[in-house]
């Protein structure tokens, strides 16, 4: 057969790909390679082969080959037949013998070799070595591997989406491996997108501070083309992170609200998806749950975050069994879907059923190593069962992980003040105020009454007082902010502010026994102060 027609035929096999035509593929490149008995049209056959789902026969033709020997490209291709046939040992023998150390650099014989806008071959067989580990559930050897990927070629997304959603980094951790990336001087852009990615518990100018980079990189990279910048603005990508942003520092109506205008745009968009769920659990919005579950499990039967949306509906209303056979289907469908464990936890938690949730957090924390809340939550079930210093423990194990999150610093205030170490837990209130992204809201005026008893039981009736006026700036129907108020105005001999701060606590609850019991003593104690004055008089 003359060059003209096997070059002919080859064209057909592109078309054919690029149409989706996959048998017909595969009937023509194995012709070709036939005629030919060339490496690049045995690659192509197999290429086509493997895009068919005939992931044995692919294998076999590139090991028949003898070419997987010395070609990386046959060898990836192999490695990745054997993946998609789950044999994890197979694949990782096949990529051949390689060292990572911890700081992700490999010690192999892969060098760079392509062109700027295609991914480094090395980095590509880091990662597959990563999803291998994985799959072997060797953890600590998936992460090496991930960061190898993504330092080898910063192009390589997946590489950083699997360290990052999968939580096999700290928040330091994931800081220092995007400062340590190389990048291209035409991405910069995307050094500042990736740092939109990472843990958000910053102050709110920091991460808008970021935003801003990511502007900034966009003119820079291309100021012939102004429409660039105003793209990358509006991606769903990035918003689905200034989402991410408000939910974490418990602006939950702005995140539900950014999360809907992004579902609406892309209602397959699964980060904005997962973001919009968590929103909606925080309002208590069970009609938004059941509609989203509903879609979910119908467009996406086989995937996690189905059912975890189920889960989640039936935990908003109240079923804490039923939510929980669904958030354990969830972790049987993916057991490294990080927010099926800790609703699973959260669903044994809510029943006071300690045992299986500590379970729950353990496996939680033992499968995420980069994420605190299974050991924040652990110390939230120590300390209901009262053992304050194993709470703890886990409390600032939490803390490490992740020191910028001001609930951890609440916790540990909370479990100071329950060992009487007032002082201790006055400096823990004060920083988880200073750590709180936002403004303060509703949200964090528990932490606000907490300090203000932590003044009072020091005995420092003005700052108690503050404070606790600031919390009722917060929210006007707190009966622990009145009762408290009241409790320091008696302390002080202030009888008649006293009663009427228990009035207004006993307003909100009319049954409360210590507001009760203490507006009695203020009035004696009043009435006694009216009839000393008068005997003074006299």
């Amino acid at each position: 057969m003359r060059e003209e027609e096997i070059e002919r035929l080859r064209g057909v096999v592109r078309d054919c790909v690029t149409k989706h035509l996959y048998t017909s593929a595969i009937f023509f490149a194995d012709k070709v390679a036939a005629f030919t008995n060339d490496p690049a049209d045995i690659y192509m056959q197999a290429q086509a082969l493997f895009l068919g789902r005939h992931y044995r026969r692919a294998f076999h033709l590139l090991n028949a080959s003898k070419i997987v020997l010395r070609d990386l490209q046959f060898r990836y291709l192999a490695a990745k037949c054997l993946e998609e046939l789950k044999e994890w040992d197979q694949c990782l023998s096949m990529l051949g013998e390689a060292k990572v150390d911890e700081d992700g650099n490999v010690v192999m014989y892969l060098d760079k070799d392509c062109e700027d806008h295609e991914i480094n071959i090395s980095s590509a067989i880091c990662f597959l070595r990563g999803k291998a580990y994985e799959a072997l559930e060797n953890r600590a050897q998936a992460r090496l591997w991930y960061k190898a990927a993504i330092k080898a070629d910063p192009l390589c997304y997946e590489a950083l989406e699997c360290l990052i959603q999968n939580h096999m980094l700290t928040c330091e951790e994931e800081s220092k491996l995007i400062s340590s990336l190389q990048f291209g001087s035409e991405d910069g852009w995307l050094s500042s997108f990736y740092s939109c990615l990472i843990k958000k518990y910053e102050k709110e100018n920091v991460v808008e501070a970021k935003f801003r980079d990511l502007e900034n990189e966009s003119c820079k990279s291309d100021q012939s083309d102004p429409s660039f910048m105003r793209t990358l603005k509006s991606n769903t990508d990035l918003l689905a992170c200034k989402a991410e942003y408000y939910h974490q520092c418990g602006e939950y109506q702005k995140c539900f609200e950014l999360t809907s205008v992004l579902l609406e745009k892309d209602p397959f968009h699964l980060k904005s998806t997962l973001v919009h769920l968590a929103a909606a659990m925080e309002l208590g919005h069970s009609n938004e749950l059941y509609l989203m579950a509903f879609n979910l499990v119908k467009d996406y039967p086989q995937k996690a975050l189905s059912w975890y949306a189920v889960g989640c509906y039936y935990y908003c209303i109240k079923k804490y069994d039923v939510s929980r056979r669904y958030f354990s289907k969830a972790t049987s469908l993916d057991a490294t879907f990080p927010p099926a464990w800790i609703g699973y936890g959260n669903a044994y938690a809510a029943q006071e059923e300690g045992d299986q949730a500590m379970s729950a957090y353990r496996t939680a924390a033992r499968l995420f190593p980069g994420c605190h809340l299974p050991a924040l939550y652990i110390g939230m079930e120590c300390m209901r069962t009262h053992s304050y210093k194993l709470a703890e423990q886990f409390f600032m194990q939490a803390k490490e992980t992740c020191p910028s999150d001001p609930l951890v610093c609440n916790e540990l205030g909370v479990v100071a003040y329950h060992m009487q170490e007032y002082k201790k837990a006055v400096w823990w209130f004060e920083k988880t105020l200073v750590l709180i992204p936002n403004s303060l809201s509703e949200m964090w005026e528990p932490t606000v009454v907490n300090l203000a008893h932590a003044y009072r039981k020091l005995k420092m009736y003005r700052e108690a007082i503050s404070y606790y006026e600031k919390a009722l700036v917060l929210s006007t129907r707190s009966l622990s902010t009145y009762a408290g108020l009241a409790y320091t105005y008696h302390l002080q001999d202030d009888y008649s502010t006293a009663i009427t701060y228990y009035h207004k606590a006993l307003w909100l609850k009319p049954d409360d026994q210590f507001c009760t019991e203490m507006l009695s003593w203020a009035l004696v104690d009043e009435s006694r102060r009216g009839v000393d004055h008068i005997l003074e008089q006299q």
